[in-house]
């Protein structure tokens, strides 16, 4: 198993999305002590913090409308505050995707855990969405291929055809088969649209 390496979080930013309450100073003075910057807002979020590097939010009295963004698309780590443990008030935390969790009332321990905790879930998260990302557009591109393959086939007789025409034309142009495919595909709509066009006179 291989060790990870603590990150840095002196000099980050923290936007605390909380009403002004005891809680609040309880949790500005330990970011401070950990090295952060905070700053307090209410009821809304802020523009100039979504440039923040964290975002805790109170998970008891937040409400949908408060974020620029939608449900658990947040740019940034967020921590929920949680003092209520209504399933209604847990429910709405967790469809907010919340990185990570801490306690209300804030104490002197789990501030630097859940920091640490939801900055890991967030780069986990995201490296996830693109690996999803590329696999939809792997899927696209051999849609395509299989698209382009048909369209050489009809003119050539087989598949078999089709995909050898394909190979060489990607090879000729030094082009991969993914944008011979494209190319292949799209000058077949050019010639579809000016047989549209004679038809139609």
């Amino acid at each position: 198993m291989t060790a990870r390496r603590i990150p840095i979080l002196g000099g980050a930013h923290a936007v605390i999305l909380h009403r002004p309450h005891d809680v609040v100073e309880a949790l500005a003075r330990q970011l401070t002590a950990i090295g952060l910057t905070a700053e307090q807002a209410w009821p809304e979020v802020p523009a100039s913090a979504v440039r923040a590097d964290f975002l805790f939010f109170d998970a008891d009295m937040g409400f949908d409308d408060q974020f620029p963004w939608k449900p658990g698309a947040a740019p940034m780590p967020t921590i929920a505050l949680i003092g209520s443990e209504a399933p209604g008030r847990i429910e709405w935390a967790l469809s907010h995707s919340a990185n990570a969790q801490l306690l209300k009332p804030v104490g002197s321990a789990g501030v630097y855990s859940s920091l640490l905790i939801a900055r890991q879930t967030f780069e986990q998260n995201k490296a996830l969405e693109a690996k999803v990302a590329s696999l939809r557009e792997r899927i696209s591109q051999r849609e395509t291929i299989v698209r382009a393959v048909a369209a050489l086939a009809q003119a050539g007789g087989s598949q078999e055809a089709g995909f050898a025409r394909l190979r060489s034309l990607a090879m000729d142009s030094r082009l991969t088969m993914e944008e011979a495919a494209q190319r292949v595909l799209a000058y077949r709509e050019t010639d579809m649209e000016r047989a549209d066009r004679q038809v139609t006179k």
